[in-house]
């Protein structure tokens, strides 16, 4: 093993993990087989119970936070992505001087350390939006290449267990990371790594745009830079990027040292002098947004050396995720698309613009983010408008404010905050029970979305906010709108022509 003098230290000594979730248990083993003694700390007893079962000591986060001197006993703390740097935890930590590092960071050290054999080449990708996509477009096109690799990251699978694997063991990582990930990763260098695009999300966590921006500019670090070109914010991180190459991709001819679309097709002018990629008809998600996804992808799977015609390969045998907008029926006439992956206003404006006619879904926890932008852009694509969820007054306002013309309608539950203020800007109410469950309001949602619309619209599910106000994840959101729209008939299809 190469010696990591920040692993070497840990040997012998108390590791703190904060977090028992899927992050948080996949460094135990690791920890344990770098000598350091391992205890894990959360506030849930039954993931705590997990952590013990895998060899790690527990203790329950407030009997941790109630005796700080305990946490003195540490030589370090890992932090799982959840915990905001502010988090009494971590404060009590940096105060006394004890390192934090999230699991990426740790992920990093073990790889360059070779405690699982030779390091791996990580191609990063970040974004406001559009990484799940990426990331899987990339696995797919290494695969059509036969690169043993692994998808790994924010897209589920933890950077320590691919690490470990053995059968086969992956040369090359796509690793998608979050903005929180990015934040306590600070020494990540991947041999490429894109940022698509940067809007503003997670404010409430980062504490502003600069923090957000900073964070997701670590990707930035290594070999080859990235960079979404049509993307303002992104675009200007080619001036503070120290990455010996830098290589930007747009849904637009090419220039020199850029990948884009001319005459059909994704083409190279940056690994190559005009090399034509892929044809851009058939990519899926189809729209700009997935062009510009394949683009990304493509670009770091150039960076890594792979050829055009697994490039091709890769992205026509890319099947779109679930909720990120999957099309779940066609009733009456009227399309019903599950984007409940857009957990921002950033991420709802291509979802919305890839239809002429749409009754919009929306609704949920906006973490400071605005949609006066979002709805000016797409105000004229809108038919309908049903709303949801606790930040759904602040987009009854801005739609009152900018598409006044636009019926909407809420479907709030009677112990829900925030109700006359909605009342005033929305159409119309829909008043529920207190205590009604999350499924139950999509399902009346989806009710009133599906009177709204006619023939020849779309309803999307695109809320640009997330889910946890109301459900157990997007996955879940989505599942429950699915559901939902399996249970209408063509004669609730109700709306009429406009």
């Amino acid at each position: 093993m190469a010696e990591d003098l920040e692993l070497d230290r840990l040997r012998g000594r108390a590791v703190l993990v904060a977090g028992a979730g899927i992050s948080g248990r996949a460094t135990i083993e690791p920890l344990r087989e770098l000598g350091a003694l391992v205890t894990v700390t959360d506030s849930n007893a039954d993931a705590l119970a997990e952590c013990a079962r895998l060899g790690a000591a527990t203790v329950p986060i407030d009997d941790l936070l109630a005796d700080r001197e305990r946490v003195r006993d540490f030589a370090l703390v890992v932090t799982s992505p959840g915990f905001r740097p502010d988090a009494p935890l971590l404060s009590a930590a940096a105060g006394d001087g004890i390192p934090i590092w999230g699991d990426i960071e740790l992920s990093w050290h073990v790889d360059r350390s070779g405690l699982y054999g030779p390091p791996r080449r990580w191609l990063v990708v970040t974004g406001t939006n559009g990484k799940t996509t990426t990331t899987s477009m990339l696995q797919s096109i290494l695969s059509a290449a036969k690169v043993p690799s692994a998808a790994c990251g924010n897209i589920g699978l933890p950077v320590l267990e691919a690490l470990r694997q053995t059968s086969p063991r992956p040369e090359v990582l796509a690793v998608e990371l979050s903005s929180f990930q990015l934040h306590w990763a600070p020494s990540v260098r991947p041999a490429a790594g894109a940022v698509l695009n940067i809007a503003e999300d997670h404010l409430d966590w980062h504490g502003g745009m600069q923090s957000y921006i900073e964070a997701k500019a670590r990707a930035l670090t290594g070999d080859v830079a990235v960079l979404g070109l049509d993307d303002d914010v992104a675009a200007s991180l080619a001036s503070s990027s120290p990455a010996e190459r830098m290589v930007g991709f747009r849904v637009g001819i090419p220039g020199p040292g850029e990948l884009g679309i001319e005459n059909g097709h994704l083409v190279d002018r940056a690994f190559a002098d005009g090399l034509r990629l892929a044809p851009a008809e058939g990519i899926t998600p189809s729209g700009p947004a997935g062009l510009m996804d394949a683009l990304a992808a493509a670009a770091l799977a150039r960076a890594a050396g792979v050829g055009p015609e697994a490039v091709a390969r890769g992205l026509a045998s890319y099947v779109v995720g679930p909720h990120r907008g999957a099309r779940v029926a066609e009733i009456g006439g009227v399309t019903f698309v599950d984007d409940s992956k857009a957990t921002n206003p950033h991420a709802a404006g291509p979802s919305i613009l890839a239809h002429e006619r749409v009754v919009w879904i929306a609704g949920g926890l906006l973490k400071g983010a605005q949609v006066d932008d979002l709805i000016v852009e797409v105000a004229d694509r809108l038919t309908g408008v049903v709303l949801l969820g606790r930040d759904a007054t602040h987009i009854a306002e801005s739609l009152a404010r900018h598409a006044p013309e636009v019926p909407v309608v809420s479907v709030e539950t009677g112990d829900d905050a925030g109700v006359s203020a909605v009342a005033r800007a929305a159409t119309r109410r829909v008043v529920l029970p207190p205590g009604t469950d999350s499924d139950a309001v999509m399902a009346a949602v989806v009710r009133e979305a599906a009177a709204l619309a006619t023939a020849g619209d779309a309803v999307v599910l695109a809320p640009a906010a997330a889910s946890l106000d109301m459900f157990d994840s997007y996955g879940h959101r989505g599942r429950s709108f699915a559901d939902a729209v399996g249970r209408l008939h063509a004669s609730d299809i109700t709306g009429q022509p406009r």
